[in-house]
Parts: C-alpha cells; sequence; structure tokens
C-alpha cells in the first residue's frame, strides 16, 4: 500500500501566481477542502524553517474529538515558483511525520500543479495506530479546484 497521494490539476495561471497563494499563511485557508483550517497567523514564507500558525478544527472530519487547536506549518521543501513542502507540528507527542506540498510546473494553457501527501516517514507510533491518511484523496483533488477558482478570482491576501 502506499503511503503517499499525488494529485494533479492545470490552473490557468502562472506559476508565480499559484506559489503566492501556497506560501500565504491565509491562502492555505483559502484553498482547504477538508473543512478543518479555520484561520491563520504569519507572514507568507519564503525558505525552508519559515513557519506560521494555523488555527484547526477537527470536527470538519468528524473522526476524532480534538476540538479547536493550533498547528505549526514549517517549510521543509522551497523552491521559488517550483515546489513548497511543509510538515505539521501539533500539540501530540510524538510528532507525526507527515509532509504536504505542491510541485508547480509551467505547461501551455498555465501552471501544472501537482498536490502531494506524503506519510511514509511518520513516527511509528502514529503508523501503528492505523490512522493515515489522514486527509483522503478526494479532499486533496478538491483542494486543487479551490486553489484554480482562488488564482482565478485574482486571490488577494486578506
Amino acid at each position: 500500500m502506499s503511503e503517499r497521494i499525488e494529485v494533479d490539476r492545470t490552473v490557468p495561471a502562472a506559476p508565480e501566481e499559484v506559489f503566492a497563494v501556497l506560501c500565504d499563511p491565509q491562502g492555505h485557508v483559502a484553498i482547504d477542502a477538508t473543512g478543518m483550517l479555520q484561520d491563520a497567523e504569519g507572514e507568507p514564507v519564503r525558505a525552508v524553517g519559515d513557519s506560521f500558525t494555523v488555527h484547526m478544527d477537527r470536527e470538519a472530519l468528524g473522526d476524532f474529538d480534538m476540538g479547536e487547536y493550533d498547528v505549526t506549518v514549517q517549510i521543509v521543501t522551497w523552491e521559488q515558483d517550483r515546489e513548497v513542502a511543509w510538515q505539521i507540528l501539533g500539540r501530540v507527542r510524538p510528532q507525526i511525520g507527515h509532509v504536504f506540498g505542491y510541485r508547480l510546473e509551467p505547461v501551455d494553457g498555465g501552471t501544472l500543479v501537482t498536490s502531494y501527501y506524503d506519510w511514509s516517514d511518520i513516527h511509528p507510533k502514529w503508523r501503528e495506530a492505523g490512522i493515515f491518511p489522514v486527509v483522503q484523496e478526494p479532499a486533496i483533488k478538491a483542494t486543487l479546484g479551490i486553489l484554480a477558482r482562488t488564482v482565478a478570482r485574482g486571490y488577494v491576501r486578506d
């Protein structure tokens, strides 16, 4: 069984327009299809090691009663207008170790955006819990649709 989900979609916009949304904490909230991301704080990320806070509510998934909580999104991969990925640092211990990211490739008609979710390096405690993937492929696909709509409308940071 694969421990990684990848989905892609062509977004009719330049890579730098798409990348701007993906690097903005409010952009993450704007495009989230799971309903978990409620708000965010922090400046747009610009390098590996940068981070921001996301206010979460797990109730949207209906799987675990965690109430409202905060996580830190920490950038682990950064290539301007090409790729950004992050790990989630939260209140659970040990930290989980899953990674979310996007690769961008210029194509005729815009940008091929590949969204990925990788839990291959999660801590053994979480692997044994059998709860992965937390975010399912349909939600990742839906997020790409919301991303395309958000960029088409001319994303403006709140």
